[in-house]
């Protein structure tokens, strides 16, 4: 392995206003800048917009020095992936075609210096919450994408990334509030990663995006959970360097 393999997630630039946004956004391109320097490989976790809808003739406006500095890496030979989550369900093509990203929805297995690695956004997986995992059968069902494109997409756009920052807001909110008391080994995505080792005992690793507060523990007698965390308030990511894996905080 030759250069370092990079994880981060959940930026869900858009919110909560163009100018904190815009802020956030050139931070995360100061971080590409300086990790592609030595990395083989980015793997971005999900949600990197609060909405993204692509019409067929138009995407969403915004967001171009993040696009551009994403080009920039995969058109030096940099492989880009995009581990679509819950707020980018709707990405289609334009990111792979324009961008060079490669794009990933399920749960994938990557093997890197003989390590296993568990890689997915993490919503939806595990037992339970059935409510989301019935509006996500929804939001993917091809006939609802076809129809939600015949709104015009001032309209689109405005109705998406208005519901989903209050969504979004509400949920970042109930995590500061409960953060001293969430225990992360009861929670549903360190529950699905013992019940995929008994499956699969050989994995060393598992990376989740989707919640938002970083997190390293063991999980069952050897491997290692991580959530990756976010880069609204805590600006986390993860790193393996071809040894161990941490988790780091960018300042």
């Amino acid at each position: 392995m030759r250069g370092k393999i990079y994880f981060a997630s959940d930026f869900h630039f858009g919110i909560p206003d163009y100018g904190s946004s815009l802020e956030r956004e050139r931070k995360l391109v100061g971080w590409l800048e300086e990790v592609s320097k030595d990395a083989a490989e980015i793997y971005l976790m999900g949600d990197l917009f609060d909405f993204w809808f692509e019409y067929r003739t138009v995407i969403p406006k915004g967001f171009t020095r993040f696009l551009g500095k994403l080009a920039e890496i995969t058109d030096a030979g940099i492989p880009v992936h995009l581990f679509r989550g819950n707020h980018d369900i709707w990405a289609f093509d334009y990111l792979r075609k324009e961008l060079g990203l490669e794009l990933h929805r399920d749960p994938e297995i990557r093997v890197w210096n003989g390590k296993r690695f568990y890689l997915a956004h993490g919503d939806g997986l595990g037992d339970g919450d059935k409510g989301y995992k019935f509006l996500k059968k929804v939001f993917e069902f091809p006939l609802n994408q076809w129809l939600y494109r015949w709104l015009h997409p001032d309209i689109g756009s405005a109705m998406g990334l208005y519901f989903s920052g209050r969504s979004k807001y509400a949920h970042i909110a109930r995590e500061k509030r409960d953060a001293d008391s969430i225990n992360i080994p009861t929670r549903r995505l360190y529950q699905y990663s013992l019940q995929i080792l008994k499956k699969d005992p050989g994995i060393d690793y598992f990376i989740f995006g989707h919640h938002h507060f970083p997190t390293h523990l063991t999980v069952g007698e050897h491997a290692e959970f991580f959530l990756i965390g976010d880069w609204i308030t805590n600006f986390s990511y993860v790193v393996f360097d071809g040894r161990e894996v941490e988790l780091k905080y960018y300042t």
